[in-house]
């Protein structure tokens, strides 16, 4: 097995249990990988890339990460708990029975990332761009999503109770279709939510 500390970059390879716990992985990049079961905790990456890698019950607890990219990626009931992205790209990333909250994200592009049915409750997402992102049956209650571009993103069922969306974009938004309870919205946002229910603004 190969040690991610002494190369740069890895292909096609299988991770299996392994423990990379605290390592700086710094701008390793892998294309194509496969881990399962392993130990991230406390691990750091700085411009570092995960292209169409996959995560098995793998844990990233406490990690820090800083513009790197997980691209097109599937995470599979991973964990996340108190880690750290900034600026971090994860377009086109599929989240599946993860461990998402709490985690501290501060920009970054998450543009089509499926995040269906994720416990996303009290999650900070302020600014991201979440364009195309798949919300479906996620649970945002109390979530931040302010001034994040929400473009052409899915809703359906989204429990959005008491989140903040002031200043988030909603273009071509279905806000119908989500479930808004005490939900903060600017001015844009309640004439879209207004307009998707029928009303005509004049």
């Amino acid at each position: 097995m190969s040690d991610p500390r002494s190369q740069p970059a890895f292909e096609g390879e299988e991770f299996q249990g392994d423990d990379f716990g605290g390592a700086d992985l710094g701008q390793v990049v892998y294309t194509e990988c496969h881990f399962s079961g392993v130990d991230l905790t406390e691990v750091r990456t700085r411009s570092a890339m995960f292209d169409r890698c996959t995560f098995s019950s793998c844990r990233f607890n406490a990690s820090e990460h800083v513009s790197t990219a997980f691209v097109a990626c599937e995470f599979r009931r991973t964990s996340f708990f108190t880690a750290s992205l900034t600026g971090c790209k994860l377009s086109g990333s599929t989240f599946v029975e993860c461990k998402l909250t709490p985690v501290t994200v501060t920009g970054g592009i998450w543009r089509g990332v499926s995040l269906r049915g994720a416990d996303l409750v009290k999650i900070d997402l302020r600014g991201v761009d979440l364009r195309e992102a798949d919300l479906s049956e996620a649970d945002l209650s109390s979530a931040v999503l302010k001034d994040c571009d929400l473009s052409y993103a899915r809703l359906r069922n989204t429990l959005l109770t008491e989140a903040d969306l002031t200043g988030a974009q909603l273009g071509n938004v279905d806000l119908t279709s989500a479930q808004l309870l005490r939900t903060r919205l600017d001015l844009a946002g309640a004439l879209a939510l207004a307009e998707a229910h029928g009303a005509v603004v004049v």
